[in-house]
């Protein structure tokens, strides 16, 4: 067997037991397997699982470097079974594959080494579904640029679970976690009329950064609209809309979508958000759909968490993420 293929990546510090008894219950950690020093059987795995500690690019003092290590530590708490829907997760296989090595001082070295990562992962192993802990949000441009390396004539489209537009001038404040979806737009790897932004509501993004959105044809659903209609309906439209102009949807769930009662350690969290069950109804349907590719969770402090419950309401996301891909 040939060794590890992938030399900017930091392999995971911590290596469950696994138990595939059909007999055991199975906890998340004892599920999801580790890399080891050699290439793994690709074939073997439905999912992949990388960890991207990177928060020098936050605006906000954050600890989200911090993020993927403590999602790994509280993975023991949750199984692979899920009541609400009576289905086990342990029917796919899922495999951690570390960290992206970070670089002392310099972002966009860092980003640069996100972006070849996941061009690396569609090219040894296209069949397998990245789900990937941030980290900040500024992870997400390079892991769509990343993709559309890998799969340049795919036209690929945002599903984007945010407060925050998220269009702030990467030319003026730098490759910042407020500018992904700019940065995208403005590099021609994606079109603003393929986004879809759900969850932005009060007082936390300016009129400039509304009018760039218009401008650029940017879909968006507040949070206010999107409860009035319904999680449900809005998150199946954004959906039915993208599969009919797009190769590829990328999700991406930046924390801070949840009301600060439920997110505590999002940086940006805020009154006014989602309910953790909107969220993860929301995860599940765009799990569900055969166009979404791809999973980013970003944006959350384990230092500010306060009992795990930002840190669970993660990894509750991850698995309703894939639940639906169960569900396919």
């Amino acid at each position: 067997m040939s060794r590890y293929p992938y030399p900017m990546l930091e392999r995971p510090n911590l290596v469950w037991s696994c138990q595939r008894s059909e007999n055991t219950d199975i906890k998340v950690h004892e599920w999801i397997e580790t890399a080891g020093e050699n290439e793994p059987n690709w074939a073997d795995y439905d999912v992949t699982i990388l960890g991207v500690p990177l928060s020098k690019s936050s605006i906000s003092t954050s600890a989200a470097s911090e993020n993927p290590e403590a999602m790994r530590l509280a993975w023991k708490s949750f199984t692979t079974y899920n009541l609400d829907e009576d289905i086990d997760l342990a029917q796919l296989r899922v495999i951690d594959l570390g960290n992206v090595k970070q670089h002392v001082t310099s972002i966009e070295y860092t980003h640069q080494q996100i972006q070849k990562v996941m061009a690396a992962m569609r090219e040894r192993h296209p069949h397998t579904l990245p789900v990937v802990m941030g980290g900040d949000h500024s992870i997400t441009a390079m892991l769509v640029k990343g993709w559309k390396q890998a799969h340049p004539h795919e036209t690929v489209g945002i599903l984007q679970l945010d407060t925050h537009f998220d269009l702030r001038d990467h030319h003026i404040i730098g490759p910042a976690n407020g500018t992904p979806i700019r940065h995208l737009i403005e590099s021609e790897s994606i079109k603003g009329h393929h986004v879809h932004n759900i969850g932005l509501h009060g007082f936390f993004n300016t009129k400039e950064l509304k009018e760039y959105a218009d401008k650029a044809g940017v879909n968006y659903t507040t949070m206010k609209q999107a409860r009035k209609k319904g999680i449900s309906y809005v998150i199946r439209d954004a959906l039915q809309q993208l599969e009919k102009n797009v190769d590829t949807i990328y999700v991406t769930v930046d924390m801070d979508v949840l009301d600060i009662a439920y997110s505590p350690a999002a940086p940006a969290a805020a009154p006014g958000g989602m309910y953790t069950e909107e969220l993860f109804e929301a995860v599940q349907l765009a799990g569900e759909h055969a166009k979404v590719k791809a999973v980013d969770i970003v944006c959350l402090d384990p230092r500010k968490d306060v009992g795990e419950q930002s840190v669970k309401s993660a990894i509750h996301t991850m698995l309703s993420f894939l639940m639906g891909y169960c569900k396919r």
